[in-house]
């Protein structure tokens, strides 16, 4: 199961959530293996965020993947998560920044896998 978080020190509106959260669904398919069936989103606006001591609208965005992906798919997922916080809330891309964090051990329905 993957998740993306993003935390934004903009505004964002539910309809600006929703959009967010299903281009996140058809981008996450990067990653061959993933796909929006299993694929949670979280979305923190107004968030107390500053970059370069600034506090110009930016993101940081957290992606938590069961398993691992290769560099290519990273890149290519980070290139959509950057277009899409551009496309839907105006975040210039170089505001952007996305963490990774590959894990083979994942709690869900009372277990771990």
């Amino acid at each position: 199961m993957p998740f993306i978080n993003v935390k934004t020190n903009v505004s964002v509106s539910e309809e600006q959530k929703i959009s967010i959260k299903s281009a996140m669904g058809r981008a996450i398919t990067a990653i061959p293996g993933k796909s929006e069936g299993w694929l949670m989103v979280g979305i923190e606006p107004e968030y107390d965020l500053w970059f370069k001591g600034e506090d110009a609208p930016a993101a940081m965005v957290e992606v938590s993947i069961f398993g691992s992906a290769s560099s290519n798919a990273l890149v290519t997922l980070t290139s959509h998560i950057t277009g899409i916080l551009t496309d839907n809330i105006g975040i210039p891309s170089d505001r952007v920044y996305v963490k990774y964090t590959s894990t083979n051990d994942w709690g869900w329905n009372g277990s771990n896998f």
